[in-house]
């Protein structure tokens, strides 16, 4: 099997959102008869909003989407969560599923569609229904702190598949994506990845993840320690990073992270988890942030750093550490409000004025497309 994935090619597939929209929109507010800076933040939003989409007047937000990449992760094993590592994850996709969840109840309120992506979640793929399962790499992702969480060929298809559900969710018209994670253990996981592609070391990246005391934490660290010195031979090599030390649900954010900036879809990043995949995937394409925007700052040490490097700036601050999308979900309002106010806020023209012409929109690569040019 070909476990090839011509990264380099995203560096030149990802472009920078539309710099004319962006300031169509700052001009719109600028002439508005209305306090310059008075509605805040959102005016930032809403012009960004507008370049991601291309377009002044932006148009509102109208079909978000949460989506929710599920994975076990080996290192569940060592106790670093309080979550049970046997079937934890497994629970909390069926608690999205029937409805329970919280995401899945404040996802209803916001009018935003859930949609779970199971890529190693660790249970037989047929307690799940197909739709669910339909990316599914293998079962958990190994113990990174002693041996590699997947293989070259399984590091290459949880790519892929992330890839693929970008095109998906470009191709259902989803205007914006929340994204968000399931998996017992991935806090460790992404403190790993954080830690290497920062430098720092393990203690600075550990936080307290699903609630843990001192001492779980103590093996917590350890553990991100462990794996630190397997992660560090490979930094210069992504996929091989993902592999060793990250997990198939890791490389599928990854890889949708990328491919939903080539595609000109938005995202909004939830916790460490989506911290840790965008900051591998800056380092793929150091444009592609600009797509991305981060819903708010869990209090996690290694969420902070990743952001620091992304220069992304929290738009809130909940201190949500569940994971879920939970708290990119809580943004969304936000957003809704910054596209809903910057185009009902335009002021009349003093005279007529010819329409905005509509800016040209270039096919854009799919998943597929991409891959038969390899």
């Amino acid at each position: 099997m070909d476990t090839t994935v011509d990264l380099d090619m995203f560096s030149s597939l990802v472009e920078r959102p539309d710099e004319s929209a962006r300031r169509a929109a700052e001009e719109r507010w600028q002439e508005a008869d209305r306090p310059r800076g008075g509605l805040g933040r959102l005016e930032e939003l809403g012009s960004w909003l507008s370049s991601v989409q291309g377009a002044s007047p932006v148009r509102p937000v109208t079909a978000p989407k949460v989506l929710l990449f599920a994975g076990d992760h080996g290192v569940a094993s060592l106790g670093v969560s309080r979550l049970p590592a046997t079937g934890g994850t497994a629970a909390r996709v069926r608690a999205v599923l029937d409805g329970s969840a919280p995401i899945a109840r404040l996802a209803s309120r916001y009018g935003a569609e859930v949609r779970v992506v199971d890529v190693a979640v660790d249970v037989d793929p047929a307690d799940f229904p197909d739709e669910v399962v339909a990316h599914r790499v293998r079962r958990g992702s190994g113990r990174i702190d002693v041996e590699d969480a997947l293989t070259p060929e399984e590091t290459a298809r949880a790519f892929r598949a992330g890839m693929a559900v970008a095109d998906e969710e470009a191709d259902a018209g989803t205007d914006l994506v929340l994204l968000g994670d399931l998996g017992v253990g991935s806090t460790t996981v992404a403190g790993v990845l954080i830690g290497a592609l920062c430098g720092t070391d393990a203690a600075a990246v550990c936080g307290r993840g699903s609630g843990i005391d001192d001492r779980v934490w103590m093996v917590k660290c350890a553990t991100i320690r462990d794996s630190l010195r397997r992660a560090r031979p490979v930094l210069g090599d992504q996929l091989a990073l993902l592999g060793a030390t990250g997990g198939a649900d890791f490389a599928a954010i990854t890889g949708f992270l990328l491919q939903a900036a080539v595609r000109r879809l938005p995202v909004v990043l939830d916790g460490v988890v989506s911290a840790a995949c965008a900051l591998v995937a800056q380092r793929i394409a150091f444009r592609a942030p600009e797509w991305w925007r981060a819903g708010q700052a869990n209090g996690e040490p290694a969420q902070a750093k990743a952001y620091d490097r992304l220069t992304l700036t929290p738009v809130q601050d909940q201190g949500i550490t569940m994971g879920e999308g939970v708290g990119a979900l809580l943004a969304l309002p936000l957003f809704q409000a910054a596209g809903d106010t910057l185009a009902e806020e335009a002021p009349e023209p003093a005279a007529p004025r010819a329409p905005r012409e509509p800016l040209p929109q270039p096919k854009l690569p799919s998943a597929a497309d991409l891959l038969r040019r390899l």
